[in-house]
């Protein structure tokens, strides 16, 4: 019998004020969010470098501030994935990689989200885009349009990223249904699994409290991964803000249903003395 994957969950991000007083002690400056966060979780997805490749410096900043055993899930740059679209990219996946690798052993899954017009007509673009990234890294895949649900594009999606050991992203959004979603966890391409926990839309704009119940739906996911995890499959799972109004509140519902103990963010104001 196989051992059982580890599940790690955290947030889409660290650096947002609304957290302050509600998860930050009162009056944390932002410089020391960061290793605020580390000491309640121990995994986080950077959504910065969507956007651009951060400087060398950046990334070494952000592995010193963290403590051993703490793991970054980056993702792509938009110039990989929408403006080129996989194709003619391999100087920007070059730079990236390389201010990646900055993290060290710090350095998890990096996300390939693809946009919600890269459809399956474009999968050989996919095809020959995977087989040229590093096979020290581990990759997740996210589609973005119901059509690659679709059975027979569904499968040869599957195929493709389980070629390459790659994951398929599990997104909770308005893109595609949760009950797909939920039985595609039962169906992985590699040893682990990437889940994105997005919302129904983009209207929250109160970061600092939770404002919706989403029990039920953590009910269904916490069901879905528990069963695969008892597979040996490692989980990292992380929740944005728009999911229900506050992700760090979310993401230590999301342990206690999984049998985890999350840290009580009143005990990071212990912790500030040391910065």
């Amino acid at each position: 019998m196989s051992e059982p994957g580890r599940i790690r969950i955290g947030t889409q991000g660290w650096n947002y004020t609304a957290w302050v007083g509600a998860f930050y002690p009162s009056g944390t400056r932002p410089a020391d969010f960061l290793g605020l966060y580390a000491r309640a979780f121990d995994v986080v997805e950077v959504d910065s470098t969507f956007y651009a490749v951060p400087a060398a410096k950046t990334v070494r900043g952000w592995a010193e501030r963290t403590p051993e055993g703490f793991t970054f899930a980056l993702k792509m740059p938009q110039e990989i994935t929408h403006e080129r679209r996989l194709r003619g990219a391999d100087d920007v996946v070059a730079a990236f990689m390389d201010a990646a690798r900055e993290l060290g052993p710090k350095l998890g899954p990096v996300l390939i989200q693809l946009g919600p017009d890269f459809l399956p007509p474009e999968l050989d673009s996919l095809r020959r885009f995977l087989p040229c990234l590093p096979r020290d890294v581990r990759f997740a895949v996210e589609v973005r349009n119901h059509r690659w649900t679709r059975p027979e594009v569904l499968a040869e999606l599957l195929s493709l990223l389980a070629e390459h050991e790659a994951a398929l992203a599990l997104s909770d959004g308005r893109w595609i249904r949760r009950e797909t979603m939920t039985e595609l966890a039962g169906r992985p391409t590699s040893t682990f699994h990437y889940v994105r926990w997005m919302g129904p839309n983009r209207d929250i704009v109160d970061y600092s409290r939770v404002l919706f119940d989403r029990g039920e739906e953590l009910d269904t996911w916490t069901g879905a991964l528990g069963r695969v995890a008892t597979k040996g499959i490692d989980i990292f799972g992380f929740f944005n803000n728009h999911f229900s109004g506050h992700s760090p509140a979310t993401a230590r519902d999301m342990q206690r249903r999984l049998g985890q103990r999350p840290v009580d963010p009143s005990t990071l104001a212990e912790q500030t003395s040391l910065f």
